[in-house]
């Protein structure tokens, strides 16, 4: 595996030390030339801290710089890229994870069922 994006909760997981990410997901993580995370999920852990529903040690920034990763940025492709997206999903964030991982030809990392039944690879973040 080449490159892989972490989805919003897999990349939490991973930032808290959380035993609900597998040992096999943490060697995906460990193991991929590049790791990436959404500037989508930046928002949304911003968005759940700010409303109580998410407690964080530090600023996604933060945790991605310390970790090793590479932002993805959102561009205007990615953001197209969701219109053709079948709508096995609601959550705006997970649609614009799974387009952006199309486009940009990474695995995703998640722990999330549906994302299998979009034309992406998946990585079980809880094995």
């Amino acid at each position: 595996m080449t490159a892989l994006l972490l989805d919003t909760e897999a990349f939490i997981w991973w930032d808290q030390n959380d035993p609900r990410l597998g040992g096999n997901a943490r060697a995906a993580i460990e193991n991929a030339s590049v790791v990436y995370v959404s500037a989508a999920s930046a928002w949304e852990v911003a968005i759940k801290a700010s409303i109580g529903k998410l407690a964080t040690k530090r600023r996604a920034v933060l945790a991605v710089e310390q970790a090793g990763f590479d932002e993805l940025p959102i561009s205007f492709e990615h953001a197209d890229a969701v219109m053709s997206l079948p709508h096995h999903h609601r959550d705006p964030f997970d649609r614009l994870i799974i387009a952006s991982a199309r486009v940009e030809g990474c695995a995703v990392l998640t722990s999330d069922r549906q994302f299998a039944r979009y034309d992406v690879e998946v990585v079980d973040a809880r094995k």
